[in-house]
């Protein structure tokens, strides 16, 4: 019981750090937040995969895809910061609200 508990509380707590960040103005903490979200989704995988889990063991299945789910992350987060950079060395800033301004 306790293990649930400190398990989806920490995921919870991410998620909602993750919301506050994603809107925020600045694009860094956007893309920080979004990735506080998808590893609050990978704590709740590897949470159930292992659940359920009889004699120590835990289903390799949910393993493989939070691992997937990390190296994907990790591309997104690497394009994403090109991204921020790119816009920042064009507009000289990296406030969303700017740069929409910028759109026409």
């Amino acid at each position: 019981m306790a293990d649930e508990v400190f398990f989806l509380g920490t995921a919870f707590v991410l998620v909602s750090v993750g919301l506050y960040c994603a809107t925020q103005k600045n694009m860094i903490r956007i893309l920080l937040g979004i990735e506080m979200i998808l590893n609050a989704g990978n704590l709740v995988l590897v949470f159930f995969a292992s659940r359920y889990s009889s004699m120590g063991f835990v289903d390799p299945l949910g393993q493989s895809l939070v691992f997937m789910s990390i190296v994907l992350g990790g591309c997104v987060i690497s394009v994403g910061l090109a991204l921020i950079v790119n816009a920042y060395k064009q507009f000289k800033t990296i406030n969303v609200r700017k740069l929409r301004r910028l759109r026409w």
